[in-house]
């Protein structure tokens, strides 16, 4: 990436059910009207400008001062991460219910990965999630830099003035997040906008993670960020390798089998039926693929335990434990029921030319 980011995705799954917003407001529980009445937003500096984006989906360009007399909802987000894809049943709800009442919704997809640049991919990701409200392509992070943005997802609340009143880095807290968007609307002259939430439930690869089981963090493949890689020797940098894979291993750690190169951002499969295996404890897990030639098809395999997949299979997995790798995206491959325990996870590639670059879970 063109700048160095101090905080990363797996700091908020680890913070993400902590009550950040009932210690902000002073309150806690259900939301009434009394203590919406008692919701102190004060400034957190101007609304920064729009105009580093490298292109708009959904939109013609759009600029903070020409959005002076709406309310507006920033949402900073890279389509291959769970935690952002978690955020945008909320969203997609509130921009439709407010709209008429002068909300704006924008999304800045501002990249981790490389792949995460093509305008294309991003595309085919807000088609895919059914985004119909603008979204800022953030390519050369301009905007986040502008924002002095730390994380994935991070929601900025910005009056009608143009003043920033409220921000939520990371996943949760969505009550008070809308109890914020209907006092920003009411201040800015809305008439109708009432104390009613949006009735939200994520489904799918959107659905909520299962926070009281989940004890394995983010895990990147590549090099660069990788972490409790238990194959022998280690990851070769930058060149090919046979890899014997691991015999055993303790829970959250993992390790590649076959002919694999490993690079900065992702691992590279070089020849076919080569391995990850993962120990770890979630409902879900969740990896990052692509193939390394546009267009290609990788074929793959995976087990818990040594056996199909069965009931636990992802979306993005039959119940026979098969799939394919078609595009750069986030794959959910596991999607299990009580009880959740230690699961050695077992993916084989049938093809080569894959490339693997990060676990998340759920």
């Amino acid at each position: 990436m063109s700048v160095e980011i101090s905080l990363d995705r797996r700091s908020f799954l680890a913070n993400a059910v902590l009550t950040i917003g009932a210690a902000r407001f002073g309150i806690a529980g259900c939301a009434n009207a009394e203590s919406r009445a008692a919701i102190r937003l004060p400034s957190e500096g101007e609304f920064p400008p729009l105009s580093g984006a490298t292109g708009w989906l959904n939109s013609q360009p759009l600029a903070a001062r020409s959005l002076r007399g709406s309310v507006v909802l920033v949402n900073f987000w890279t389509f291959s991460c769970i935690n952002s894809l978690r955020v945008l049943p909320y969203l997609r709800a509130w921009a439709a219910k407010y709209k008429s009442q002068g909300l704006v919704v924008i999304g800045v997809q501002a990249p981790e990965f490389e792949f995460e640049k093509s305008v294309d991919n991003v595309r085919w990701a807000v088609k895919d999630r059914m985004i119909d409200y603008p979204i800022a392509i953030d390519n050369d992070l301009a905007i986040w830099r502008a924002f002095d943005n730390n994380s994935w997802p991070a929601l900025y609340f910005v009056d009608a003035r143009g003043h920033i009143r409220h921000h939520q880095f990371g996943e949760g807290e969505y009550e008070q997040s809308e109890i914020v968007i209907q006092q920003l609307l009411a201040e800015a002259g809305a008439q109708t906008v009432g104390h009613e939430l949006a009735k939200v439930e994520g489904v799918g690869i959107e659905a909520a993670p299962d926070w009281a089981d989940l004890r394995s963090p983010e895990s990147y493949v590549g090099y660069d960020r990788a972490e409790n890689f238990a194959s022998p020797g280690g990851e070769i940098w930058d060149k090919s390798h046979y890899y014997p894979g691991a015999s055993t291993l303790k829970v959250n750690h993992w390790a590649l089998s076959g002919d694999w190169t490993a690079k900065k951002q992702f691992a590279l499969l070089n020849s076919p039926n080569g391995q990850i295996v993962y120990c770890f404890h979630a409902r879900d897990l969740h990896l990052i693929l692509g193939p390394s030639a546009p267009g290609s098809r990788v074929r793959f395999r995976v087990t818990i335990d040594g056996q199909p997949a069965g009931a636990a299979h992802g979306v993005d997995v039959d119940g026979q434990g098969n799939g394919t790798v078609t595009q750069q995206r986030l794959y959910q491959l596991i999607r299990q029921t009580q009880p959740i325990v230690d699961r050695q996870f077992e993916i084989e590639f049938l093809d080569s030319g894959v490339e693997a670059f990060d676990f998340t879970f759920g």
